[in-house]
């Protein structure tokens, strides 16, 4: 008996946003997860208005024995390991949608493309109509590198994964630090990085100040200025380096159905929580040592040249908790007990985009001078209380509106640009007669 001649491919199925059956619940419930620890980590950062204070205020709102404890436990468990997590799953994604387009046999680059350049619509619109810290813009553009990984094998991403985030928060920083020192010698080099830093708190004083006022159009002129005088001033290369490191993990993840296929993987799950402790505990502990000396004076940024090295320990830190997170997520995911509890993240996982652009609205209304006007004075404590809270409320709004619609509404418009016609937005109406499921 000959073998069955396997199926062609369906080439001439077209392309197509993916139906609520075929998602990965996992993946929405984590994506959920994720956005919770990024929004804390924008309100306790961003919106606050803490990274564009002075330091001395700073350490002010920090000092009382609560907020000090707070401000710890923030920056060891929550700075840069949400962010981290959700920049994975958008390779994961990738991933996700590379093998979809395979299995139609077509070709994964114009939907991609598109979609990128939808993307990096709605990021440009919101960084100068809301908010200068968008990551979305940063996403489109260094997801296009991802195309160039698709056929690369595991071996050559793996290499590239070093190189992205092992070698360049070691070379960039070092060469920021020693590149003057070699071109202009250490005393005008000393004298230009004065400066850099007295411009750099200018810009920061100036945008604080237009956050500040009682008016919309004054505090978005500034933040659309502040934007453009600090495009070319911001680590972008080594942000957006970082960035395409976190999203090829996800791509290896999505190979290796890391996620997809949990009790398949539960070896590697649960090596990734024991090592992912080492470097998280070790990384992130040097990184808080090194600040509380620099609170003391025994560490100076501007004369101690081994401090460069410090982005690199950092990252291994953020990076190891994150794999934390993520692994004993996917463990716990498999008891029965626990995914009914954690299920209730699905639906905010599913419109992300919607509730990512929903925080920075309310946000703005909550800190900036024409809102509540707490930008600049809220302690560490009451930004994380805050941040939970709104975030509480987008728990039930979405469950209520997925319970009628099939996407949020940013993400029912990413998918209309993409696919070029208008997505079915309502939900088909049940039968009165349809049997219950079982």
């Amino acid at each position: 008996m000959s073998e069955p001649t396997p199926p062609a491919p369906a080439a001439d199925v077209p392309a197509r946003p993916v139906d609520v059956s075929e998602r990965v619940t996992l993946l929405d419930v984590l994506r959920g997860f994720a956005l919770c620890g990024v929004f804390v980590s924008n309100s306790f950062s961003w919106f606050s208005g803490r990274v564009l204070m002075p330091r001395e205020q700073v350490l002010a709102l920090a000092a009382p024995p609560l907020e000090t404890v707070v401000t710890f436990l923030y920056n060891f468990f929550i700075n840069q390991k949400f962010v981290s997590i959700f920049s994975f799953l958008f390779g994961l994604g990738f991933s996700i949608q590379l093998a979809r387009a395979e299995a139609r046999g077509a070709s994964i680059v114009p939907v991609y493309s598109r979609r990128l350049l939808v993307l990096l619509g709605i990021g440009v619109t919101h960084i100068f109509a809301l908010w200068v810290g968008d990551v979305l813009s940063t996403y489109a553009v260094v997801g296009f590198a991802l195309l160039l990984f698709r056929q690369r094998s595991d071996r050559t991403v793996l290499i590239w994964v070093g190189v992205l985030m092992g070698v360049m928060p070691l070379l960039i920083p070092a060469l920021q630090r020693f590149g003057p020192i070699l071109l202009h010698g250490a005393e005008a080099a000393a004298e230009a990085a004065k400066a850099s830093e007295a411009y750099d708190n200018q810009l920061r004083a100036q945008f604080l100040a237009g956050l500040s006022s009682d008016s919309f159009w004054t505090s978005q002129a500034a933040n659309a200025r502040y934007y453009v005088d600090s495009f070319f001033r911001a680590n972008r290369p080594l942000w957006m380096s970082v960035i395409l490191g976190r999203f090829l993990l996800g791509l290896l993840a999505g190979r290796y159905l890391l996620l997809q296929d949990v009790e398949r993987n539960r070896p590697v799950h649960r090596k990734l929580i024991l090592w992912g402790l080492v470097l998280g505990v070790l990384g992130n502990g040097t990184w808080l040592l090194v600040q509380r000396l620099r609170i003391a004076g025994l560490v100076d940024p501007a004369k101690d040249s081994w401090m460069f090295v410090m982005t690199s320990i950092s990252e291994l830190g953020y990076l190891g908790l994150a794999a934390v997170y993520v692994a004993a997520f996917a463990l716990l995911f498999q008891r029965e007990r626990w995914r009914r509890v954690m299920q209730v993240l699905a639906p905010v996982g599913r419109m992300a985009l919607t509730n990512y652009l929903l925080e920075t609205v309310v946000s703005l209304c909550i800190y900036d001078g024409w809102g509540l006007g707490y930008v600049g004075r809220m302690p560490p404590s009451s930004c994380v209380a805050v941040a939970l809270a709104v975030f509480a409320l987008q728990v039930p709004f979405s469950h209520w509106w997925l319970s009628r619609f099939r996407f949020g509404p940013a993400e029912w418009l990413w998918r209309s640009l993409t696919y070029g016609r208008a997505q079915p937005m309502r939900l088909a109406p049940r039968s009165p007669t349809a049997p219950a499921a079982s």
